[in-house]
């Protein structure tokens, strides 16, 4: 197997190590990246999708019947439909975010680059990202991709975690931490 075994243990990481094959193989790691990249952003965008995805109330063939229109709408190449229809037909749909984001992770370490998920209390500017990114790259000594997201509830500053580390600077944190504090003064 051509993927690297740490990042590809349990269902989601021998799946996404079976569609890196298949997608290197075939020449198509971006275009299959930029697929995934974009089925993510649906299921973290639409409930009902997240829904049908997780969900085991609903049966294979309306599993299958659904995630075919979808992807069938999203224009995503063969090969992604296909693989999305053998998850499918095998009721492992539930696991297809850890898939993708397992897919990521081998992507990344063929091209010799390390991902960073930062969660901020609201949207990152171009210039702070690449700020961060610059940082990171010096820090771990790789190329970095930083993907994003935002939490309002930490008030302020970052979470990052690359990796099995995790850095929480978030406002929230802080706070929680200082009042276990006071509680124990008190």
């Amino acid at each position: 197997m051509a993927a690297d075994t740490s990042i590809a243990s349990g269902v989601a990481g021998r799946y996404a190590s079976a569609l890196f094959d298949l997608a290197k193989e075939a020449d198509a790691l971006d275009s299959i990246a930029q697929d995934l990249k974009g089925l993510k952003a649906m299921l973290d965008d639409n409930s009902d999708l997240s829904d049908l995805v997780t969900s085991p109330l609903y049966s294979r063939d309306q599993q299958t019947t659904a995630m075919e229109a979808v992807l069938t709408s999203a224009g995503v190449q063969e090969l992604t439909r296909n693989f999305v229809g053998v998850v499918t037909q095998n009721r492992r749909l539930f696991v297809i975010s850890d898939i993708i984001s397992a897919f990521a992770a081998l992507l990344a370490s063929h091209r010799g680059e390390m991902n960073a998920e930062v969660v901020s209390s609201r949207p990152l500017s171009d210039a702070q990202l690449d700020a961060l990114r610059g940082t990171l790259a010096n820090a771990l000594h790789s190329d970095v991709v930083v993907e994003t997201s935002v939490d309002e509830t930490l008030l302020g500053g970052l979470i990052v975690r690359v990796g099995s580390r995790m850095i929480d600077s978030s406002l929230r944190t802080k706070l929680d931490n200082m009042q276990l504090a006071m509680k124990g003064v008190g």
